[in-house]
């Protein structure tokens, strides 16, 4: 049989951010508390979970990035709603947020958990930012735990 090892659900000594876009509020704000909902119910501590704000999906990458080389984070998860639209906009802005948080999290070995909604419209995103059920904020708060542990059981020094 193999070794198999894995990450669990637990927040408690972990110090974790959350970088959430203000563009679309309305649906980030759901994503936001989701977020922080898990955090709690997996044992974190409020004074180490750090919330930073940022102007839109476009922005997160270098926020992220900033957060992630500051050596203070075992993971960092990053919140936003993009909606297409009329224009290509949609693609430039969710393809290079994607890209980006993906470069931050392969370049720093942070764990960046991608809670960024790319839909086609307004319904799309309140169904994946739900008060009730499905939240991508709560599964990307689970997915940033989850890789925290698994990276410090390959890796005991990441403390």
């Amino acid at each position: 049989m193999s070794a198999r090892i894995e990450g669990e659900l637990n927040a408690r000594g972990r110090r974790v951010a959350i970088v959430a876009a203000k563009f679309n509020d309305a649906i980030v704000a759901n994503l936001l508390r989701g977020a922080v909902d898990a955090w709690g119910k997996y044992g974190g501590a409020s004074n180490d979970l750090l919330v930073a704000r940022v102007p839109g999906a476009f922005e997160l990458p270098v926020a992220v990035r900033a957060l992630a080389i500051s050596g203070e984070y075992q993971a960092i998860v990053a919140l936003g709603c993009v909606i297409r639209g009329d224009t290509p906009h949609f693609d430039y802005v969710a393809g290079e947020c994607a890209r980006g948080l993906q470069n931050v999290s392969c370049d720093t070995g942070v764990p960046v958990a991608f809670g960024v909604l790319t839909v086609e419209n307004v319904e799309q995103a309140v169904e994946r930012a739900a008060a009730i059920g499905p939240n991508k904020g709560t599964e990307s708060m689970e997915a940033a735990l989850e890789m925290a542990s698994l990276l410090e059981k390959l890796d005991p020094e990441r403390l």
